[in-house]
Order: structure tokens, then C-alpha cells, then sequence
């Protein structure tokens, strides 16, 4: 559970600190953005998520770093998969919605009994 919590820490801290550090690079690759500041919010918000994730180290504290990394990638597949077959955001999303599929099976085999 470590490993996956340091992996998808590391994901959700460098995802979110993209937008805060370089607007003009993330609109580059998903698209313009009408309102920046709610996506210099998500960004600190995945920032705050994945530096937590990246301190956990006993097992309740990986308890936490499992329900964040669950419920935030679930969150975002869900915004993924409804927003851009609407049309409201990018397609690049999907690869962003790959990536929150496989971290959401790395939690999955990484908590099945052993």
C-alpha cells in the first residue's frame, strides 16, 4: 500500500502543481480555460491530496492515503467520463481518465487479502 500511495501521491502532487506553475502549458494540452481560478483551485486541492499521500507511512495513515487516492480518482474518472463525451472539456481528458483506472486497480489488487 505504500508504494501506491507514494505513486499516486506523486501523480496527483505533480498534476496539481502543472496549472499553478504553467497555465499557459496545461491550456497548451487540455485546452483553454474560461475559469482559471477553479483550475488553480483543483490544482492545490490535488496538491494538498497527493503530498498527504506521499507522507503516509503507518498503516492508518495508509488507510487514509487509500480512501483519498479512491475517492479522488473516482472523482475525477467521473468528471472524465461525463464532461468530455459532452463536450465541456477535452478529449486529452481520457488519458487523464486511463490513469485514474489504473490507479484505482492498484488500489484494488493492493488491498485484496492476502
Amino acid at each position: 500500500m505504500r508504494r501506491m500511495a507514494q505513486a499516486q501521491g506523486l501523480f496527483n502532487v505533480l498534476g496539481g502543481v502543472w496549472p499553478l506553475v504553467s497555465m499557459r502549458t496545461f491550456e497548451a494540452v487540455y485546452g483553454p480555460k474560461t475559469d482559471r481560478w477553479l483550475v488553480q483551485t483543483v490544482g492545490g486541492l490535488l496538491t494538498a491530496v497527493g503530498t498527504t499521500q506521499l507522507m503516509s507511512r503507518d498503516p492508518a495513515q495508509l488507510r487514509v492515503a487509500r480512501a483519498l487516492g479512491v475517492g479522488t480518482a473516482t472523482t475525477l474518472l467521473a468528471i472524465d467520463l461525463v464532461y468530455v463525451p459532452k463536450g465541456r472539456i477535452s478529449r486529452m481528458y481520457l488519458q487523464d481518465a486511463a490513469c485514474e483506472i489504473a490507479l484505482l486497480a492498484g488500489w484494488v489488487w493492493t488491498s485484496r487479502p492476502r
